[in-house]
């Protein structure tokens, strides 16, 4: 589905290259119901006709043939200076991998088209006369499931998607037509008048947090007309903007290029974000930017500091993560010559930008401290305060906010996450399994339109017996409670901070947790169970936490295979066979375990056991898990030496 997703953005990144060039300033995007695509822009027009140099049509070399992109030679006349694609590959690769497509080009000359099936050309490029004041290209398109394993992208991608193209192209207008199962279209636009500048504001405007006024020698102090207007809009500081031109190479024997660099950054004790963006992609890995952030933020708070006294004696060094916890930064940059990772253009590697953007960021921060000595010292003081609650264990409850409160995206994914397609919550159900061949199994037996799937990594912490600082440190925890989505319930006074607990967010009609059926699957199950009774002890009340019964048994005779989910059903079945020879399989896990069986046993809905979690005595509930799984060892000694033999004599069995 990635791959999917990146050839709808190789196309609709040509069309952004046109507006970015000052060649239309709308984009429309319309999504059908069968999957089929559509980008459509009012630039120049795709050039389709008859080229006299290569003597071949350009429909040919731009749609069949890989890199002769000519966009992407800097030596000529004609190229975009900055250039969102890279080589000539993008349009080709997904004409290549698409059941069909067509594609319109209006040009001054006149209206072409020309259709492609399966990778072939399905008939003569035609012309139309020009159509009076239209110029641009509409490509529409369906995602060949003989390329792609799943063609259906979630609504999901293409709203996070615009959104962040809109951001970074400032007075491009953006219009999404998603089309619904029932025809109907849901429509959207995404607009930024002035890029990063507003959406630095959106990010951080209507959080009020109340901030103590200080004077320049660090002292309380009435607050002035410029300090209120902080509180009520920015919580530490107003966003600071800058931006820089700077020409360079990353090698003595390399071609010099040219970088525009656009940056805006602010403090704030209530959201953190980090987003970098290089022609226009967005950086999920960062790259240069990333490196050039953690430098200068770091190198530059930290002689601020030193130069202001703000270090208690023999006290250590900030790190960029006590910055990162209240910072909000943006970055805009476009180079005429880029190194990317990949193709997928998640992370660039020049040198050059990492140093050129080091000493931007280092003469931008040092301004700031300059002109407003106040914001800075708000900005220097939460930086502090971040800091030392780290060495106190404090960064957990700060980074579990974060994470809990953060939508799964693109750029925030859970490690192995596996999502269903349906947005409906009344239909959507997570199974919790163990391990990376658990997840394989349970990953080709599912329903993938409401069926995701969350590995755990081992056995997760005892939740009774741990304090919420080691709790809230362990990735397992986290992950599992950000994909549950809807919080934590705490009573405990000290943190309360920490309970963000909203059934409405929650994303899931049932949590099923299916796990092998052996002792150390049981374990697993338990240790699930108990982070769910402490952390999520609503869900249990509501009914939404299942147990997924795996069989125990295979029993394969002449006409048919059953499946015994204990000892007494294995020996009833082997009653009903009477003389009918058979043979017993005995499950040896879910990871090996062939997925049509665990389809019908574990995940179909009409064949599947599932045992609904339900308290039905409170106090009793809470006084069994603490007997097991918590402190109270004398009452788990006592309900040993009484009820042991009994667990012997089952096992025996």
């Amino acid at each position: 589905l990635e791959g999917c997703e990146h050839s709808f953005f190789e196309i609709l990144s040509n069309s952004i290259d046109e507006a970015r060039e000052g060649y239309g300033d709308t984009i429309n995007i319309t999504v059908y119901n069968d999957n089929t695509l559509e980008v459509e822009d009012f630039g120049r027009g795709v050039p389709l006709d008859w080229n006299e140099k290569e003597q071949r049509y350009n429909w040919d070399l731009i749609y069949c043939e890989l890199y002769a992109g000519g966009k992407y030679n800097n030596d000529d006349g004609e190229a975009y200076e900055y250039s969102l694609g890279l080589n000539g590959l993008g349009a080709c690769a997904t004409q290549y991998s698409s059941e069909f497509m067509q594609v319109t080009s209006f040009t001054k000359q006149g209206k072409y088209s020309i259709s492609f099936k399966k990778g072939e050309v399905d008939g003569e490029l035609l012309k139309e006369e020009p159509v009076r004041r239209r110029t641009g290209t509409k490509i529409t398109w369906k995602p060949d499931l003989e390329v792609f394993t799943d063609i259906k992208i979630p609504f999901e991608y293409f709203v996070e998607t615009l959104k962040k193209q809109a951001v970074v192209n400032s007075n491009l207008h953006l219009n999404l037509k998603f089309q619904n199962e029932d025809g109907s279209f849901e429509k959207s636009e995404y607009y930024y008048q002035n890029g990063i500048s507003d959406y630095i504001n959106e990010l951080v405007s209507g959080r009020e947090v109340e901030i103590e006024p200080v004077d320049d020698d660090g002292e309380g102090a009435e607050a002035n007309d410029d300090e209120e207007d902080v509180r009520r809009t920015f919580a530490l500081t107003k966003p600071v903007y800058n931006k820089a031109e700077r020409q360079g190479r990353d090698r003595e024997d390399k071609p010099e290029y040219k970088l525009k660099i656009e940056a805006v950054f602010c403090f704030s004790n209530s959201v953190s974000v980090t987003e970098y963006y290089h022609n226009s992609s967005y950086l999920e890995h960062g790259g240069c930017p990333d490196k050039a952030a953690r430098s200068a933020f770091v190198k530059a708070f930290d002689t601020y500091l030193k130069n202001n006294s703000k270090y208690n004696k023999n006290e250590s060094k900030i790190t960029y993560g006590d910055i990162e916890d209240c910072l909000v930064l943006i970055t805009n940059c476009h180079s005429t010559r880029t190194s990317y990772e990949n193709q997928t253009k998640k992370s660039i590697t020049n040198p050059f930008i990492t140093e050129a953007m080091t000493d931007f960021f280092i003469h931008t921060l040092e301004v700031f401290f300059a002109e407003r000595p106040k914001e800075a010292e708000r900005a220097a003081k939460q930086i502090l305060i971040n800091k030392r609650s780290r060495e106190n264990a404090e960064s957990a409850r700060i980074n579990l906010k974060k994470k809990l409160q953060s939508n799964i995206d693109i750029a925030n994914r859970v490690e192995k996450f596996v999502n269903c397609r349906t947005r409906d919550a009344s239909k959507r159900e997570l199974y919790i399994v163990e391990g990376d061949s658990a997840l394989g199994s349970v990953k080709l037996a599912r329903d993938a339109e409401f069926q995701a799937i969350m590995p755990v990594r081992g056995k997760t912490l005892n939740c009774l017996k741990s304090g919420y600082d080691k709790i809230f440190k362990s990735e397992i925890i986290v992950d599992l409670l950000k994909v549950i989505g809807c919080g934590v319930e705490i009573t405990n006074k000290n943190n309360k901070d920490l309970s963000k607990f909203d059934i409405n967010s929650l994303k899931w009609n049932k949590i099923v947790i299916c796990t092998d059926a052996d002792e150390d699957g049981y374990q697993i199950r338990t240790l699930i169970l108990t982070m769910i009774y402490r952390l999520l002890p609503t869900l249990i009340e509501m009914g939404r936490v299942y147990i997924a019964e795996s069989p125990l048994y295979e029993i394969t005779s002449k006409d048919k295979i059953q499946f015994a989910y204990n000892e007494r059903e294995k020996q009833a079945i082997i009653s009903k066979l009477g003389d009918k020879k058979y043979s017993i399989q005995r499950s040896k896990g879910l990871g090996e375990n062939d997925p049509d069986m665990m389809s019908l046993t574990t995940m179909k809905p009409e064949t599947r056991r599932l045992i609904r979690i339900n308290p039905d005595d409170e106090k009793e509930t809470y006084r069994m898990f603490n007997t097991l799984l918590g402190d109270d060892i004398v009452s788990r000694k006592a309900y040993i030496s009484k009820h042991g033999s009994e667990y012997i004599e089952l096992a025996d069995v």
